[in-house]
């Protein structure tokens, strides 16, 4: 079984969120997402909407997602993939270059991101829209 690993906040989910799932379970057989818990997007200065269990269970619903690991820290990836025995690690162009060390473990691949649509984008629209 060739095991795919990808990492993110996923709040506010949007067809952005679902692309990147979607191309990053074509790689391989069984997809694992390290989901960003609460503490360490504060430790990233991030705010989420949704808290870690509800962006959870939101992220278990996706047929594309396979299991849902907690990201508690940056150092955590490497220790996942050897844990898992990941084959790629997959994260969004805008991460270009950022991760290329993991490549000591597994494959990483940077899938291009959705155009017009972020998360960031959705909080300035509606804040744009009052």
């Amino acid at each position: 079984m060739k095991k795919v690993i990808t990492y993110g906040t996923f709040d506010l989910l949007h067809h952005g969120h679902i692309n990147v799932l979607k191309k990053a379970k074509q790689l391989g057989d069984y997809l694992i997402v390290g989901l960003s818990s609460d503490e360490f997007n504060a430790h990233k200065g991030k705010a989420a909407y949704h808290s870690f269990e509800e962006r959870k269970m939101i992220l278990e619903a996706i047929k594309y997602v396979d299991e849902v690991i907690p990201e508690t820290s940056w150092d955590q990836k490497a220790d996942d993939i050897t844990t898992n025995h990941v084959a790629v690690f997959v994260m969004g162009s805008d991460w270009e270059g950022k991760f290329d060390e993991l490549s000591d473990y597994c494959e990483v691949i940077y899938i291009p991101r959705t155009d017009g649509i972020s998360t960031s984008k959705i909080k300035t629209d509606l804040l744009n829209k009052q």
